[in-house]
């Protein structure tokens, strides 16, 4: 595997990040409610594995027949009056999404929580056009206040605690320094809603875009979607090609397995179908509804017969919360939109293989991830197959290879490796390995004899070969 500078800067932070007890206390904490919740709303179900087969087997029929799938919403949703704009890139879909705005002198966007509009930055693209943009999401806002990146999928501020949010608010607002969660909440929540009303557009994602309706389904707990939908003229949704669902009544399968899996509530707060703009006689919505289908890289990744499954993904972020690499490095670690298990899986099609192809290699392939993934993903599987797609395409260096070989050749044969004494493989250890094993890890040593070598001294058998 051939060390690129997104490996080596993930190496570091990881080395970073893993042994800062305070962070390691946070994330603890804050996944241990996640847990508690969880282990209550998943008893919501009867039967959680023929739900979550059912749930998987629906998503990848509709990944394997993509095509048809979306050009019926698309007949759907022009119908309804809304209006698509196909995106190959994030390239492209900026350049729409300035257009838009740039048209109709939209100087302030609201925004609800949207991971895609984190792949593509769509937040730094806007502000260098002078547009204001505001995250309405609460631990979207915290993050942006703080000039970071989402930590994680479904929950943005989770490394924060509530004294670290409380002294940030203080240092961008000048509030009391000993604010409480609710005092806190209260304030965004005033600040944001003279941004809701004074906004010339919205801009939101969408969990599901429904096929025989023609329109986006949108989960949220704060009302904070509802109202960026709502109060702007110019509504633009953003999605990933692969958010599409056949029915308007597979709904009732995925958002309860979305808020069990994302945050264990029996069912989130709001949920909005949107199925176009506002139409004649009604009080509320926008007046143009523009929804941007986002291609950049999930037909490439569509392109590969196993690694495709993980297009199912419902960004519930569960198998985040259980994974033991993510738990100990953090979600800014992996320096790219979607961390953790799906992020590893996902990242290198969507980007570049081979600048990314060390996130697969992150994981200790447990398959704890596989266990929680509400839609069946294996996502320990897949990472195997990134392994060997990497392996395949060469990307390692000459040192990994002599490795391989030279420990291919010892450890196949007992003789050979009792050929020589513990001092000798401890040496050859220290030379060849400790450096991987780690600074802060001591590199265990081998006995004198090895447990064949005693067994046949005890004349218990003879040396297996």
């Amino acid at each position: 595997m051939q060390t690129s500078i997104e490996n080596k800067v993930f190496l570091k932070k990881a080395e970073k990040v893993a042994f800062d007890l305070e962070h390691r206390a946070k994330i603890k904490y804050n996944i241990g409610k996640y847990d508690v919740a969880v282990k209550k709303g998943k008893a919501i179900f009867k039967d959680l594995n023929k739900a979550r087969n059912r749930a998987g087997f629906v998503k990848y029929k509709v990944i394997n027949d993509l095509e048809k799938y979306l050009i019926q919403f698309e007949n759907n949703f022009l119908k309804n009056g809304g209006k698509i704009i196909w995106a190959k890139t994030e390239g492209e879909a900026i350049k729409e999404i300035q257009k838009l705005l740039k048209e109709r002198n939209v100087k302030t966007v609201v925004k609800s929580k949207s991971m895609i509009t984190e792949e593509i930055e769509l937040n730094r693209a806007l502000e260098k056009k002078k547009i204001e943009v505001v995250e309405t999401d609460l631990g979207e806002f915290i993050v942006q206040q703080a000039g970071q990146k989402p930590y994680h999928i479904v929950t943005p501020a989770m490394h924060l605690s509530k004294e670290d949010i409380a002294s940030l608010y203080h240092e961008k607002f000048n509030t009391p320094e000993d604010l409480n969660p609710t005092e806190l909440t209260n304030y965004t929540r005033k600040k944001l809603r003279k941004k809701f009303v004074t906004a010339d557009a919205g801009i939101t994602g969408a969990n599901f875009l429904i096929a025989d309706m023609g329109a986006i389904a949108l989960t949220e707990n704060e009302g904070n979607g509802l109202m960026s939908m709502s109060f702007p003229k110019l509504h633009i949704a953003i999605a990933g090609i692969e958010k599409i669902i056949p029915r308007l009544e597979d709904l009732d399968l995925y958002w309860p397995l979305l808020s069990t899996h994302g945050t264990g509530q029996l069912l989130t707060a709001y949920k909005s179908i949107i199925s176009g703009p506002r139409k004649p006689g009604e009080k509320d919505g926008p007046e143009e509804m523009f929804l941007i289908l986002l291609d950049n890289g999930r037909t490439n990744l569509l392109s590969k017969e196993r690694q495709r499954q993980a297009l199912s993904c419902i960004r519930c972020g569960a198998c985040l919360n259980v994974c033991p690499v993510y738990k100990n490095i953090g979600g800014h670690t992996y320096n790219t939109t979607y961390s953790g298990p799906i992020g590893a899986v996902i990242t290198p099609h969507l980007k570049d293989f081979k600048t990314y192809k060390h996130l697969s290699f992150a994981s200790t392939l447990c398959g704890a991830c596989t266990e929680v993934c509400p839609v069946g993903i294996p996502l320990h599987e897949l990472l195997l197959f990134n392994r060997k797609e990497a392996v395949d395409n060469g990307y390692y260096t000459y040192f990994e290879k002599k490795s391989n070989d030279v420990s291919t050749f010892a450890l196949s044969s007992r003789k050979r490796l009792d050929m020589v004494g513990g001092g000798f493989k401890n040496w050859a250890m220290n030379l060849t390995v400790k450096k991987a094993w780690g600074p802060r890890r001591d590199l265990p040593k081998m006995a004198p004899k090895s447990f064949a070598q005693l067994w046949k001294e005890q004349g218990m058998g003879e040396e297996d070969e």
